[in-house]
């Protein structure tokens, strides 16, 4: 029979860093989903409306659900982080998105947990499991299962490995022992709240997303509002300035996992360089990777934003100079000559 110590056991085997298990009970953190979705917090994430109501009870998904396996996964890699790098000229990326796509990647290993825990068991068991893609609030169900604390700056915060934690849930029916709730030890810091450049921790543990950059140069479908596009700066994709900043966080745990280090073309790339890439070259940069949910369109987009903030004269060559419509066709989308024209602009004046 599996108890929670040795689902634990089996998970560390599987290559999860941490493992705890939560209740299904309700939490009452569960409820502010619904407010936060209230406030217009979420922007043009319409998914996280419509499953607003899915998401504030992991029974909805498994009604026979009794017990939530919670897992962590270290993708800290030993580079520098982005408050570290002073050259504007440098795409600013986020962590998660340097290596192999962690949706697949984690996929797989609660994949072969789930196997691992089924011939533990002996006994036909129901499970669903999500990387990040279900109508789990992941966090909540992490802080109840012992693995953390929820932030000022929204992240799970663990006491011994710090905040870059890939979130994976595994629901399930087994009756497992749960862990004991994460407590607090933010205590009066608000460096995530000071250091965030565009106010989007509206207050400790509230994340407006519609100023987040992450939100911004990945979830935003369209044009960059024009007000918010000096801000971005040099982040090309996502932003990890909450958690540069955050003493937790120094040092943080690292991993040796290959999965997490950045492939060549993202180790510190230069915006120009990777402006003056054919489509197709982008294309095959980010397949299997995080930054796939952006495209080619949408990272062209960004590019052309981080040019403009860079006051660079090698920034406006490269723009004047961009890649034949033949090998980049995405230069001549609307949209990305809409933020080019504005980079554009931007340096000449």
């Amino acid at each position: 029979m599996l108890t929670a110590a040795s689902v634990e056991n089996l998970a560390r085997d599987a290559g999860f860093d941490l493992c705890g298990i939560a209740p299904v009970d309700h939490h009452p953190e569960l409820e502010f989903f619904a407010d936060w979705i209230g406030r217009g917090h979420a922007g043009e994430m319409s998914y996280l409306e419509r499953t607003a109501d899915r998401r504030t009870d992991v029974r909805v998904v498994l009604p026979t659900a009794r017990s939530v396996v919670m897992l962590a996964t270290v993708y800290n890699v030993d580079r520098r982080y982005s408050v570290e790098i002073a050259d504007t000229d440098v795409a600013r990326l986020a962590r998660y998105s340097w290596g192999d796509d962690y949706h697949i990647v984690l996929t797989r290993r609660m994949e072969a947990l789930v196997d691992r825990m089924r011939a533990a068991h002996g006994v036909a068991f129901a499970s669903k499991a999500y990387v990040d893609t279900g109508p789990v609030q992941e966090r909540v169900y992490a802080r109840h299962a012992g693995l953390g604390w929820i932030g000022k700056n929204t992240c799970l915060i663990n006491p011994e490995l710090g905040s870059w934690l890939f979130l994976s849930a595994i629901i399930t029916d087994l009756p497992l022992d749960p862990g004991t709730p994460g407590l607090d030890r933010c205590g009066t810091c608000t460096l995530c709240i000071e250091a965030c450049p565009t106010g989007a921790i509206v207050e400790p543990w509230v994340l407006d997303a519609t100023r987040c950059i992450s939100y911004l140069t990945i979830e935003v479908r369209g044009g960059l509002p024009v007000e918010q596009r000096e801000a971005i700066g040099a982040h090309a994709f996502g932003c990890d300035i909450c958690q540069d900043v955050c003493p937790w966080n120094t040092p943080a745990a690292t991993s040796d996992d290959r999965h997490w280090h950045p492939r060549p073309e993202l180790a510190e790339p230069r915006v120009i360089d990777l402006w003056r890439r054919p489509d197709a070259d982008l294309s095959r940069i980010i397949r299997g990777n995080a930054m796939k949910r952006a495209g080619v369109r949408r990272l062209r987009r960004n590019l052309a934003t981080t040019m403009g903030n860079s006051s660079s004269e090698a920034a406006r060559r490269a723009l004047d100079a961009s890649p034949s419509v033949v090998d980049a066709p995405s230069t001549a989308d609307p949209m990305v000559s809409d933020h080019v024209a504005w980079a554009k602009a931007r340096l000449e004046s």
